[in-house]
C-alpha cells in the first residue's frame, strides 16, 4: 500500500503517519517527488489492511493499494524515474553510463592497461570480476580480495568507479569496501539471502537478469534488495536462455521497455554476455541505447586472445573507442529528437 501525502502536509503530519505505521509493526520507504511525498508501506497483509482502515490521518490525501507483489520497485510507488547517484556519476539521469573492463581481474598489468583504455574511451566505471562463478570447477575462479584491491587501485588511478560481482553473503562487506556498485550476477538473481544482505550493505546494487527469469521474477528479486533498505537498484539485461545457439544468449531488448513501464528504476544492457560475440557488441550497444537503456556494460580486454575467460566477447581497446563514438552519437540523436 502507498500513502499519498497532501501537497500542504507538514513534517509533523508525516512523522505522525510514520509513527502509526510502526505501531502496526510495519515498515515504510519514502519517495519524495516534485509535488508529492509518498510513503510505501510494507509488511504483513493483515496489518496493512488494519492501517488502511484507520488511516484518516492529518495530511493524508489518499491511500492506494499496489496490486503487484513488487511494491517499492513499482511505477505505482514512484511515478518519476529514479536517478542513482554514484559519487557524482548519475545512472538514469539522461546521458548513458558506460561500465567497461575485463571479465576477470588477471593481473595488475592487465587491469591498468584496460582501465586506461576504458577511461580514455569515456567510460565512467571499471568492471572486472574478482570472484568468478564458472560452470566448471577447473576454470579460473578469480583473484578474490587481491583482485578487489587491484580493481580499486586501477580505477582510482584512472578516475573511474568500480562495479564488481559479489557471490557470497560472507564476502558482501569485503566487496563493499572496494566497490562503488555491487553486482548480483545472473546465477544469483534468486539467491534471496544474498539479495537481502547486499540490500543492507549501503551501496548501490546492479541486478542482472537470471538465465531463464521472467520480468516479474526479476522485479521481485529487486524488491528483496529494496525491502532490505537499498533504494539504489539498477537492472541489467544480459540476455536469456533460448533455443538459439548461434549467440551465447538471446538479448531481450523488449525488457528495457518493459522495465521502464513497470518500474521507476534505471536499466542498463550487457551486450557482451548477451551475444557472446565481439562483432555483435557494437550494434547491440547502439540498439540498447535506442531502446531507452540508461547505459551499457561492456567487456574490454587489452589482449582478448589470451584472456582467461570470455575472450571471444571482449573488445580490444581500439574497438571500444568506436563503440563509444556510436553510443554518444546515438544518445545525441535521441536527445535531439525529444
Amino acid at each position: 500500500m502507498i500513502i499519498v501525502m497532501a501537497p500542504g502536509s507538514t513534517e509533523a503530519d508525516l512523522e505522525n503517519v510514520k509513527k502509526k505505521i510502526k505501531e502496526e509493526g510495519l515498515d515504510y520507504h519514502l519517495s519524495t517527488g516534485s509535488s508529492r511525498t509518498i510513503v510505501g508501506v510494507i509488511g504483513d497483509k493483515k496489518a496493512v489492511s488494519r492501517l488502511e482502515m484507520h488511516c484518516c490521518l492529518s495530511g493524508v490525501e489518499k491511500t492506494v493499494r499496489i496490486t503487484e507483489k513488487y511494491k517499492l520497485v513499482s511505477r505505482e510507488f514512484k511515478g518519476e524515474n529514479s536517478v542513482i547517484d554514484v559519487d557524482g556519476v548519475k545512472i538514469g539521469g539522461g546521458a548513458p553510463v558506460v561500465m567497461a573492463g575485463p571479465c576477470a581481474v588477471e593481473s595488475m598489468e592487465q587491469l591498468l592497461e584496460a582501465a586506461k583504455a576504458v577511461s580514455e574511451g569515456g567510460a565512467q566505471f571499471l568492471r572486472g570480476g574478482a570472484f568468478k562463478p564458472r560452470t566448471s570447477p577447473y576454470d579460473f575462479q578469480g583473484m578474490a580480495e587481491d583482485g578487489l584491491k587491484m580493481l580499486k587501485e586501477a580505477a582510482d588511478i584512472n578516475g573511474l568507479k568500480v562495479v564488481t560481482e559479489v557471490l557470497d553473503q560472507r564476502t558482501v562487506d569485503t566487496v563493499a569496501e572496494f566497490a562503488d556498485v555491487l553486482q548480483i550476477g545472473a546465477r544469483n538473481m534468486q539467491n534471496f539471502q544474498l539479495l537481502k544482505e547486499v540490500g543492507r550493505a549501503g551501496k548501490p546494487v546492479m541486478l542482472k537478469r537470471g538465465l531463464c527469469a521472467t520480468i516479474k521474477e526479476w522485479l521481485n528479486a529487486a524488491e528483496y534488495i529494496m525491502s532490505a533498505g537499498c533504494d539504489d537498484v539498477i537492472f541489467c539485461e544480459r540476455g536469456i536462455r533460448t533455443y538459439e545457439t548461434y549467440t551465447r544468449n538471446t538479448l531481450d531488448l523488449s525488457a528495457v521497455v518493459a522495465i521502464k513501464e513497470l518500474s521507476h528504476l534505471p536499466i542498463i544492457v550487457d551486450p557482451s554476455h548477451a551475444t557472446g560475440r565481439r562483432s555483435m557488441v557494437r550494434p547491440m550497444s547502439m540498439a540498447a541505447i535506442a531502446a531507452g537503456a540508461d547505459g551499457v556494460i561492456i567487456e574490454v580486454h587489452p589482449h582478448p586472445e589470451i584472456a582467461l575467460c570470455d575472450g571471444d566477447q571482449s573488445l580490444r581497446p581500439e574497438d571500444f573507442k568506436f563503440v563509444m563514438e556510436d553510443i554518444n552519437r546515438m544518445s545525441e540523436i535521441l536527445r535531439g529528437g525529444r
